[in-house]
């Protein structure tokens, strides 16, 4: 579709339901109001139409390079992994919630399955939310104190938690149950299949629910494959200095 600032609101939803996300993080209606031009709905709401352009034409059109992660240094492994993924549950967990209350609300007498979808990502929101917090503050941090020691040939000071495979075990722990969270909610949701006639933000919701578990795969992939078993490597290396 080749978006112009003349085609309404809910034709370019309607056509791609992720562009949901930009008119959502303006305050724009893509809903309900969604019979309106971009033009006039970036009037209203004192938006300029280059800046919805410039975000609209980001969509499906992510940076596609096949990244070799294994061959990362691990310090450089701990920022991707904060400055990627961390950064997307923190931006995009606000904004799944507001679906999820707002679908809840409206369509739960209807549709049962969405409330209980909106309380256990309620849940995983919460949970990861605390469980990053735990890796910015002190599994990272630590891991870059190996890199840093491995790199100076000198023996890196034993943590306050004794090893790095505790705070790992239980970062796998929440993984796991984040993951399973997550499983259940694809399984409500019918792999996030929308019901027949669901309105633009049903649809976004389920749309972002995929797109939240397919960056949470990701994310826990870096770190239970590659990251988690290559620090305890670098901590056992330099244990034996």
């Amino acid at each position: 579709m080749n978006i112009t600032e003349e085609n309404t609101i809910a034709e370019v939803v309607t056509y791609n339901i992720k562009t949901a996300d930009v008119f959502k993080k303006h305050g724009i209606d893509f809903c309900c109001g969604g019979g309106i031009s971009i033009k006039k709905a970036c009037e209203k709401h004192n938006v300029s139409y280059e800046k919805i352009e410039e975000e609209l034409s980001l969509i499906n059109n992510p940076a596609s390079k096949a990244y070799n992660y294994d061959s990362w240094k691990l310090d450089f492994l701990v920022d991707h992994i904060e400055n990627i993924h961390h950064t997307y549950v923190a931006e995009n967990t606000p904004l799944v919630l507001q679906y999820a209350a707002k679908v809840a609300k409206v369509y739960g007498h209807h549709y049962a399955e969405v409330i209980e979808i909106n309380k256990l990502f309620m849940a995983v929101a919460q949970e990861l939310a605390s469980h990053m917090k735990k890796e910015e503050l002190i599994l990272f941090p630590f891991i870059k104190q190996l890199v840093k020691a491995d790199r100076e040939g000198l023996k890196a000071n034993v943590p306050h938690f004794g090893t790095v495979n505790n705070p790992i075990a239980m970062m796998e722990d929440e993984h796991e149950n984040a993951g399973d969270i997550l499983k259940e909610i694809k399984k409500l949701s019918n792999n996030y299949t929308p019901p027949e006639g669901a309105c633009n933000t049903f649809r976004a919701l389920y749309a972002k629910l995929e797109e939240f578990e397919n960056d949470l795969h990701q994310h826990i992939h870096l770190e239970n494959n590659i990251l988690f078993p290559k620090a305890i490597s670098l901590e056992e290396k330099n244990n034996s200095f």
